[in-house]
């Protein structure tokens, strides 16, 4: 089993064309796969934004066109691709699944995690999003195998929900991932804190590419950036500017079975005491 893996996080500005997106996107993915990243982690929603209608327009099955550019770009490249989210055409004709995909070196799709929790919030004027009201929520903890070890899946909001992060690493994850397209309202204050909440929680790796720019073309609120890696001990080891880019950070599956030994907190559980209460 491999120990270690160069990370890469795409930090992208999606608008309102897709094939513009795309374009910025499999240039990155170029950039960060000739710089040697192994793995490449994209943010949600980072094929387009913009009006509900345009987004149900355009969204696909799985397989379908974007899957299957996203495959070839894996195989092209040899890297294990940690692609975001994107708009799964779903059985309702007015909602879509805000799914991730995982592919590996060889292209074949490895995981498809549908998000679970649903953005629904008013935060004093700034920010007011319904996410339900265009999308339906997942309702499968989904995790992926690697030569690194086990890695979980989770989209944006999920990141509010320790108990989603503790399956994960109760699955043995080593990391997890959390593409974003977070509100800058709220991610001034919370962002870095719950993604280091969530590795200290549970001794891994919290690796969340987010975009930047305006946030989804509807709600008016600007996304945050700051894509970040967070260590097992909960240190921030790589942070993206306020740009279009990629941030690039090593992580070593060694540094998460340090942690556990030294914090073991998954061995302390008592789920015999919280059934209780």
């Amino acid at each position: 089993m491999s120990e270690t893996a160069v990370v890469a996080l795409l930090q992208t500005d999606p608008g309102t064309d897709q094939a513009a997106n795309l374009e910025r996107t499999f240039t990155l993915i170029d950039e960060a796969a000739r710089a040697g990243a192994g793995w490449i982690a994209l943010p949600e929603t980072f094929h387009l934004r913009g009006p509900n209608a345009l987004k149900l327009a355009q969204a696909e099955p799985i397989p379908g066109p974007l899957t299957e550019a996203l495959a070839t770009a894996a195989r092209t490249h040899g890297v294990w691709l940690f692609a975001g989210s994107f708009n799964e055409r779903s059985n309702d004709p007015n909602k879509t699944w805000n799914t991730g995909l995982v592919f590996d070196p060889e292209g074949r799709r490895a995981a498809a995690y549908r998000k679970i929790h649903l953005f629904d919030v008013v935060v004093d004027g700034q920010v007011k999003a319904m996410e339900s009201t265009r999308n339906l929520p997942g309702d499968r903890i989904v995790s992926v195998d690697t030569p690194l070890g086990t890695v979980g899946l989770t989209i944006c909001y999920d990141l509010r929900f320790p108990e989603l992060f503790r399956a994960l690493a109760r699955r043995g994850a080593v990391a997890t991932m959390v593409p974003s397209n977070f509100t800058t309202p709220t991610g001034r204050d919370h962002w870095e804190v719950l993604l280091r909440a969530r590795a200290i929680e549970n001794g891994q790796y919290v690796i969340a590419a987010a975009t930047i720019g305006n946030g989804d073309g509807e709600g008016g609120f600007k996304a945050f950036g700051r894509s970040l890696v967070v260590d097992p001990w909960g240190t921030v080891i790589a942070c993206a500017p306020d740009e279009i880019g990629v941030t690039y950070a090593r992580i070593d599956v060694a540094r998460v079975h340090k942690v556990r030994r030294q914090i073991p907190t998954l061995l302390h559980l008592r789920p015999d005491v919280y059934a209780s209460s």
